[in-house]
């Protein structure tokens, strides 16, 4: 029998949640990217686990299912995208409407910059079934990652929307338009003929980012 001193130190408990929190924490990061080059559909499970260096079956341990590896991936994805009030101070300052169109220009720039979690982001909204779109739908509800309802309030506060509207529904509505038309800037298989139907008009860009705003003064802004 070998000696006490020569068998290996048993971990302890809070080891080993650590160590289990610090693989799923390299999972999801895996995960992120491999949705993100594939989809979800085309994202395998396998793979991730090769890349991570567990089983398969530890991923299925850690997140019950690939809907729940995906999930996982998404929060992780959306909650490091910036939120609304997160531009820079000055633009903040300018109010509600300046606030939108500063990000609605550059729409672009940010997608490239962190092109990861935003594809992500946009596969949890379009290439996910119904077993999925619920949970995410609940995601965003209670956690709000992008600040939105704190963005509306902020902009009755200043006067500028609608105080007789409900700020939860002016919150639900611009995160559904505002999420889609900023789809159709960056993605021309998502554009229903907005932006990218007339490559040779230079400022047909600028222009529906105009109209865009316009359309959403027209409901939320105040009289």
């Amino acid at each position: 029998m070998p000696a006490a001193a020569d068998r290996p130190a048993r971990r302890t408990r809070a080891e080993a949640a650590r160590d289990a929190s610090d693989r799923r924490q390299r999972i999801i990061q895996v995960a992120m990217r491999h949705f993100a080059e594939h989809g979800y559909r085309g994202g395998r499970v396998e793979d991730i686990a090769a890349e991570v260096g567990v089983a398969k079956g530890t991923v299925f341990l850690d997140f019950g299912s690939k809907e729940g590896l995906f999930l996982a991936a998404y929060q992780r994805a959306v909650s490091t995208l910036p939120a609304w009030l997160d531009a820079p101070e000055e633009i903040v300052a300018e109010g509600f409407w300046a606030t939108l169109e500063w990000w609605l220009d550059r729409t672009e720039e940010f997608v490239d910059a962190d092109w990861v979690p935003n594809r992500v982001a946009m596969i949890g909204r379009y290439d996910t079934g119904l077993g999925l779109r619920r949970p995410i739908d609940r995601f965003m509800r209670s956690e709000d990652p992008y600040g939105t309802l704190e963005f509306v309030e902020f902009g009755v506060r200043r006067g500028e929307l609608r105080g007789d509207v409900d700020a939860e529904m002016m919150a639900s509505m611009l995160d559904w338009v505002a999420e889609r038309f900023q789809d159709a800037l960056t993605s021309e298989e998502l554009d229903p003929g907005l932006i990218h139907r007339r490559p040779d008009a230079p400022d047909r860009r600028a222009l529906r980012i105009k109209e865009f705003t316009q359309v959403l003064r027209a409901g939320i802004a105040t009289p």
